[in-house]
């Protein structure tokens, strides 16, 4: 996964203001619908591998901080027109990842009914982040293209395993801000694949709303606050 290379004095403000929770791998596997079997036939190989990792990596973990960086600084922009807004609008392009339509929409739905701070909403235009679909022997993982924008990937082989939902939903904790935590109970969705395959849960769990909230409260003032002083 790619990092910055390079952060402005506004960037390093923006990430230390929302990434003190510490960052983890974000691979996780999901279980794809049977209209993309077809399509991970190369990927079979690397299933195994694939699914155990869920210890994270120092790669990953910038991968994540990157990711969030890019998406806060994208949002940041546009919200210093209207700083006071109670709530933050975080905008995702779906076009790429046509398989997984129905599990986005449903994770969309689960965290727009989960927090309050920010609401996920979906666009054909540009975008904060993007989904994408297809074969990576790294799995599932959120990311930035190193140009001012994340992306979550979803891969093939991990959907046939895992609940494509929960993974959806995991990833996209990543957009707002939350840190993979493997070891923790099925209870938790930040604890992606740890828990195993029979895990189902879709839904954070008070924790992690009540940590999104915060990250995100008051419109993201303070962020759009330290945006402008650089500026």
């Amino acid at each position: 996964m790619l990092s910055s290379r390079t952060k402005s004095k506004a960037s390093r403000r923006l990430l230390a203001l929302t990434l003190g929770l510490g960052l983890a791998s974000a691979a996780l596997g999901t279980a794809v619908p049977a209209s993309a079997k077809s399509a991970d036939t190369a990927a079979a190989g690397s299933t195994t591998a694939a699914a155990a990792r869920f210890t994270g990596s120092a790669e990953e973990a910038a991968g994540n901080a990157a990711f969030f960086d890019a998406v806060l600084k994208s949002v940041a922009k546009k919200q210093a027109a209207n700083p006071s807004l109670a709530s933050v609008t975080v905008y995702y392009n779906a076009s790429q990842a046509p398989t997984f339509r129905s599990q986005i929409s449903s994770s969309t739905s689960i965290w727009n009914s989960s927090v309050s701070n920010v609401k996920l909403q979906a666009t054909t235009g540009s975008a904060d982040f993007t989904y994408r679909e297809g074969n990576d022997s790294r799995g599932s993982f959120a990311s930035t293209n190193g140009h001012g924008r994340g992306y979550i990937f979803l891969d093939y082989a991990q959907n046939r395993q895992y609940d494509s939902v929960r993974v959806t939903a995991h990833e996209t904790g990543h957009v707002l801000g939350l840190p993979d935590h493997y070891s923790g109970p099925c209870s938790e969705l930040m604890s992606g694949g740890g828990p195993g395959t029979s895990c189902t849960n879709r839904y954070p769990n008070a924790t992690e709303r009540s940590r999104v909230n915060q990250l995100w409260v008051n419109g993201l003032a303070k962020a759009v606050a330290e945006l402008n002083k650089a500026h």
